[in-house]
């Protein structure tokens, strides 16, 4: 059994973008000057900025695309509630500005070459986090595009975990669950598993985790669960127990904040500034910054009462328009 074929490649675009913005990323990290570390990833950090928010842009434009050639036009959906790609580029999936986070593999090299550890070593452990946040960067800007395009669809009313090839078994153990419209996904870094939506008309087949490993090769089987694991399962124990499913799963803003937002757009030229107002003069900033704090996405799902608050929130900090 398997998702649909639109989901599929919808998921494995995304990990393409994915991957192509880390490719840039790497490029620019390699160019580093070791005998001037920050000096130099400065003066390539605005490029890298540029690739991986281009990737994010592209990623969030698909949905509502995507959304039209598999459901077509919904009728009750309003004309105004369409998603706004640009909103969920420059940031992370839990608010922080991009330019901020990309900065952090930089400071952990800094950190290891000043407790002694070798310039090489430091770089190389540096350049695993950035490909890290890179590719999760831009697969949570795709999924949260996703949520925001199905919130907004009133014929949407869930969605169904689509695994990768190749997922962990931490993600192939939820493949095929279904969730709210409004539901926070689960992900781990570098998680580049998706969604498809669910309507009346729109009911795909979900997959089922024991299917997926049943269909790999005893190599993939034995590298996703482990040789005990494997062994274990093909004597027929239960998947579910063989793999803590959610041991370092989290939804992209589950990270120990009070409130999940962002400063991302809330200038006086930006969107969400406008309608969220408030706005007063910040040293450092040309134009003046509202007060009120832009929500992220799946923060507005967690409060809200119901779908329409949801709808008015995503409106509210611009998410739609």
């Amino acid at each position: 059994m398997s998702p649909g074929p639109a989901a599929v490649a919808h998921m494995e675009a995304r990990a393409r973008l994915a991957a192509a913005a880390s490719r840039a990323a790497r490029s620019a990290w390699l160019r580093i000057d070791r005998s001037n570390l920050q000096p130099s990833w400065l003066g390539v950090l605005g490029s890298v900025l540029a690739a991986v928010s281009g990737a994010q842009l592209a990623a969030a434009g698909s949905t509502e695309p995507w959304l039209d050639a598999l459901l077509g036009d919904d009728e009750n959906r309003a004309a105004s509630d369409r998603l706004d790609p640009a909103a969920l580029a420059g940031i992370m999936g839990d608010g922080t500005p991009l330019a901020s986070m990309l900065q952090v593999p930089l400071w952990t090299a800094l950190r290891m070459v000043t407790r002694g550890a070798p310039v090489v070593q430091a770089m190389a452990r540096g350049q695993l986090l950035l490909d890290l946040m890179v590719r999760t960067a831009v697969a949570d800007a795709g999924r949260a595009a996703d949520l925001v395009g199905m919130a907004a669809r009133p014929a949407v009313t869930s969605y169904i975990r689509v695994v990768e090839g190749g997922a962990c078994s931490r993600c192939i153990i939820l493949a095929g669950k279904e969730y709210g419209v409004s539901t926070g996904f689960l992900r781990h870094p570098r998680c580049h598993c998706g969604m498809e939506p669910v309507t009346r008309e729109h009911r795909p087949t979900a997959q089922d985790p024991r299917a997926v490993v049943a269909a790999m090769s005893d190599k993939e089987r034995q590298r996703t669960v482990g040789e005990a694991g494997a062994k274990a399962i093909d004597e027929g124990a239960d998947l579910g127990l063989v793999v803590n499913a959610r041991r370092g799963m989290a939804t992209a803003t589950a990270f120990g904040r009070t409130l999940q937002a962002t400063t991302e757009g809330t200038t006086s030229r930006g969107i969400a500034g406008k309608r969220a107002g408030n706005l007063q003069k910040v040293r450092g900033q040309r134009y003046r910054v509202s007060r009120t704090p832009r929500l992220m996405p799946e923060e507005i799902f967690r409060i809200a009462d119901d779908r329409a608050h949801a709808i008015r929130l995503l409106r509210q900090h611009a998410y739609i328009f």
